[in-house]
């Protein structure tokens, strides 16, 4: 089966489930899944209910889709995603947002938890992802093009919205929130970088680093999708603080901001209506 044919019959497996048509599609990071609790739900689809259908299999990520309404809006959420260093081509890392944008997303919300590399962040921050780094992952529109997504050669001048880019910021200053923006990095994982990784990345102008989302935006944006994105920042990376990393601690910070990004992530949407 080819990577089109997956995708299709992918598509036609949910649409024996469900009419649903949402508009938006919500990528919910590690540890940011609680935002799912405000949806209200119509269905709800594990992935692995889902033949041929990447699953999740790091801590934190439920790994279902949550199809409903946020303020009557019609979304759709990734309740943990698929990253590539758990095994999978970066064709089926990203089936699940060409599958969301064939589901009628026409807006691609990504979210994260990331490593600080910008010194004037802190652990527990947002960042808005203005711009990203793809240059360390393979890249998801190597092989055969999805020509009834997109272009073979797709302009990558602007992949994250210029409105949803406002947008954030002006929602982000209603709620008083000290939101930081940046250049995102992703890099393959699983492990954690060194401080020598870290120092290059930072002499790059990256601000963050993590090990998904690049791809999904790249997907996203070749698909025709309008894409933004917010980083959690959940530790400093490698090398600037003297302290070792883990995903638990990944963890715990996110669920301690959870609360702040449920209202900016909420608000962004209800706005979109």
């Amino acid at each position: 089966m080819t990577d089109i044919e997956k995708l299709q019959d992918c598509y036609h497996q949910i649409r024996t489930i469900t009419d649903f048509m949402p508009k938006i599609a919500l990528v919910l990071g590690s540890g940011l899944g609680g935002f799912a609790d405000d949806i209200q739900v119509v269905d709800t689809i594990d992935y692995k209910n889902i033949k041929n259908f990447p699953i999740s299999t790091v801590q934190g990520h439920r790994g279902r889709f949550i199809l409903g309404y946020y303020n009557n809006i019609p979304m759709v959420a990734m309740q943990g995603r698929v990253h590539y260093y758990e095994g999978y081509s970066m064709q089926d890392v990203v089936l699940p947002i060409r599958l969301m944008k064939l589901l009628g997303a026409n807006i691609l919300f990504l979210t994260n938890a990331s490593g600080g590399i910008n010194r004037n962040f802190s652990a527990g921050d947002f960042m808005l992802i203005t711009d990203h780094i793809s240059t360390f992952v393979p890249n998801c529109l190597v092989g055969e093009n999805f020509s009834s997504l997109g272009t073979r050669f797709p302009d990558m001048s602007h992949v994250y919205s210029y409105r949803l880019q406002d947008l954030i910021r002006q929602t982000a200053i209603e709620l008083d929130i000290n939101l930081k923006e940046g250049v995102y990095v992703q890099l393959t994982g699983c492990s954690y970088e060194t401080p020598a990784e870290i120092k290059m990345l930072s002499i790059l102008g990256a601000d963050a680093v993590g090990m998904s989302t690049v791809c999904e935006a790249i997907a996203g944006n070749h698909a025709g999708m309008e894409v933004c994105g917010i980083s959690c920042i959940t530790n400093m990376a490698s090398g600037i603080l003297d302290k070792p990393l883990n995903h638990i601690e990944v963890q715990q910070i996110a669920d301690r901001v959870a609360p702040q990004f449920k209202r900016l992530v909420g608000k962004v949407i209800s706005k979109l209506q």
